[in-house]
């Protein structure tokens, strides 16, 4: 072997561990290093080093391979036919290359095709039988993937039950809008949890949960677009030929379908959706990394075949990423309403994916050591999932001699406390509660906010003229303003001071779940609010419950009971919470009617099993009700369970139940049992 040749070898091995590194790193655990352009630019060099030198070509080299590996604590599920992958392209030249490829190959000068918008999410299998979800899978490595059917179960947009009787496996992306991404970011980062890296790796992360609850806590969505196979004759699969038909039935039959797919007769026509799509994709809620150009004619694609990894029917043309250079000009660290100090950098103006941007988060201490970003660097800033700017990487090459590392703060900057990083997060805390005047500033947000207790006037801009003016020293103070007061602030006249007085009244009638979300606890979100206010019935309940009085509720860890006992035990908290009661602020449930003092709890102290499919509503629902009523939701049946509520195909409970006696009831007859003490479901 010569000297180049021992060079060529030595490059291919570097290549091939670092393309299998960086699928680990994106396909596993869904934490991407590089750019997906800097991915492909490894895969096109080694693609192009073993077609030059084929003597150090492998049928195992890492750029045949799909997807990442399979977690076996989830489950397997193999596939027949293989799951694939698809090509790239990243230019026009590339893509016409494909399609007189195409062409050539069936002797036709213009294929049709069917062109559609790449989701940026994780791809899954579905199996409907009957026109019932049968089971779900993600992708793996194309041979198996993780059963995720309990947790596709989760997502709204999936349907359990079709339109059509259909017996079929289809293929589609789950993703996260990029709404719900910032949304998700913005809370994790508040915690002091490390944040996503873009909306797919979120959408993945929520996906590949061993606990179908967390998966029910994210907001995921899904768009279909291929069926695999029939699985069973059906007078539908003779009538669908292409693969524009393909959609438009799975749209019928009440699956989501990407909306902007077009069928396209000519190669003009092709690169027309690719120049209004690169553009016109900023608009979107959610995140394309590129497009999908697939042959048309379903008969046609089974003509071409496949490769080991990937169609010859179909190629994904890849938008490229903007990356945009600019000068850190400062670092600045906010503190947000639980104490999380959050480094962001003051950019020089520039100009990235449509908008003009001047700031970029650097999320936390971590981040900024690991990048090294100094005020004065240089650096590459993009948009995470084009939404969130963020720094990528510093151009050290010019970097100027007089920077220096960035220190973190040691004290607070709102209020000189000290700052404490807790083991196992990833953001320093303030330690000055409510004294700190950023905390309040942004508790005072958050209680007013829209979700919360929806006191419309009272933004950003009321807030600080209210802090200013001295008017508010902590969030009970709202409801002490009078009109007189607000007339005393800039900018305030009669009729904004009156129309604020009155949606501060107005609030006082928000139901308990929103003031519980509104008082800001760590780790209560909506859902869990919704959770806690249902469950306890009276904020003075909740007050008094322990420590595993909240275990005991579906889907409340050791973290969030451990939050609310700390939150409602600290005698601040405790004095404001009876300072709302007193100034009027309702502290009941909405769904406890008709008898406030709670003696509907008539399920208090039994444990109860609920197993199966429900017709009348859904299981999450049922277990949150029984638990309303008093009720624990318990996983397994046992000589200590009051009852088992069995659904439809209830499984080994049903049996464990029948062998221990005890009593088994039907979801009709547990409804009329409850209807019987006069109690019904209130949503």
């Amino acid at each position: 072997m010569t000297s180049n040749e021992e060079a060529i070898a030595a490059r291919i091995k570097e290549l091939r561990e670092s393309i299998a590194y960086h699928n680990h790193r994106y396909y596993d655990l869904d934490q991407p290093e590089i750019t997906d352009a800097e991915y492909d630019a490894l895969v096109q060099e080694l693609m192009r080093l073993e077609e030059q030198y084929p003597q150090f070509k492998s049928t195992e080299s890492v750029i045949n391979q799909v997807g990442g590996q399979v977690n076996p604590a989830m489950g397997v599920v193999s596939f027949s036919p293989p799951v694939l992958s698809l090509n790239n392209v990243h230019n026009a030249d590339e893509l016409h290359e494909f399609y007189n490829r195409v062409g050539q190959m069936l002797a036709e000068d213009t294929p049709k095709f069917t062109c559609e918008l790449k989701i940026d999410g994780l791809s899954v299998v579905i199996r409907y039988h009957e026109g019932q979800l049968v089971q779900a899978a993600t992708r793996g490595d194309g041979l198996s993937g993780e059963d995720v059917t309990q947790n596709v179960r989760m997502i709204r947009s999936i349907p359990q039950i079709l339109h059509q009787p259909v017996s079929f496996e289809i293929r589609g992306e789950v993703y996260m809008p990029r709404s719900a991404f910032m949304a998700l970011n913005a809370k994790r980062e508040e915690e002091g949890q490390s944040v996503f890296a873009n909306p797919r790796n979120a959408a993945a992360g929520s996906l590949r949960q061993l606990d179908p609850a967390v998966t029910a806590s994210r907001e995921l969505s899904a768009f279909f677009y291929q069926i695999r196979q029939w699985t069973q004759d059906s007078q539908f699969s003779s009538q669908i030929t292409t693969q524009h038909q393909a959609l438009e039935f799975l749209r019928t039959v009440g699956l989501p379908v990407e909306p902007h797919f077009a069928y396209c007769e000519s190669f003009d026509e092709i690169m027309d959706y690719v120049q209004k799509w690169d553009s016109k994709r900023q608009t979107l809620d959610y995140d394309t990394d590129g497009l999908v150009i697939k042959l048309d004619d379903l008969s046609k694609q089974a003509i071409l075949g496949e490769t080991q990894k990937a169609p010859r029917w179909a190629v994904a043309y890849k938008f490229p990423p903007e990356e945009v250079l600019t000068e850190v000009l400062a670092i600045e660290i906010s503190v947000g309403r639980t104490g999380v100090l959050t480094p962001t950098a003051i950019l020089k103006p520039v100009h990235v994916a449509g908008t003009t941007v001047s700031r970029a988060s650097l999320h936390n201490e971590d981040i900024i050591r690991e990048r090294d970003v100094r005020v004065g660097d240089f650096v590459f800033i993009r948009k995470a999932g084009e939404i969130i700017p963020e720094v990528v990487r510093v151009e050290k090459t010019l970097r100027p001699p007089h920077t220096v590392p960035f220190e973190f703060p040691k004290t607070c900057p709102a209020c000189g406390s000290d700052v404490v990083r807790l083991p196992g997060e990833a953001a320093y805390r303030c330690t000055g509660g409510m004294a700190c005047p950023a905390q309040l500033r942004e508790a005072l947000i958050h209680f007013a906010s829209r979700d919360a207790m929806d006191i419309e006037g009272m933004g950003e801009k009321t807030v600080d003229l209210l802090l200013n003016a001295g008017l508010i020293k902590r969030v009970d103070d709202i409801y002490r303003l009078k009109e007189e007061d607000l007339l005393k602030l800039p900018r305030f006249g009669k009729l904004s001071a009156k129309k604020l007085a009155q949606s501060i009244e107005q609030s006082k009638s928000r139901s308990l779940s929103r003031l519980i979300f509104a008082l800001g606890m760590r780790y209560v979100g909506q859902r869990v609010a919704s959770l806690l206010a249902s469950h306890f019935g009276t904020m003075e309940r909740l007050e008094a419950a322990t420590y595993e009085d909240l275990l005991a509720i579906p889907d409340v860890g050791e973290r969030i009971a451990d939050s609310v006992v700390t939150f409602l035990s600290q005698p601040l908290n405790k004095e404001v919470i009876a300072n709302l009661k007193s100034l009027g602020l309702k502290m009941i449930d909405d769904t406890i009617s008709g008898d406030q003092d709670g003696s509907q709890k008539v399920l208090s102290g039994q444990s109860i099993v609920v197993t199966g499919s429900f017709v009348q509503m859904p299981r999450k629902n049922l277990e949150a009700w029984i638990a309303q009523l008093g009720g624990k939701v318990a996983s397994s049946v046992s000589s200590r369970t009051a009852m088992v509520i069995a659904g439809d195909k209830p499984g080994s409970k049903l049996e464990k139940a029948k062998e221990l006696q005890v009593p088994i009831l039907s979801e009709q007859e547990f409804y009329e049992r409850m209807a019987n003490l006069g109690i019904r479901y209130s949503q």
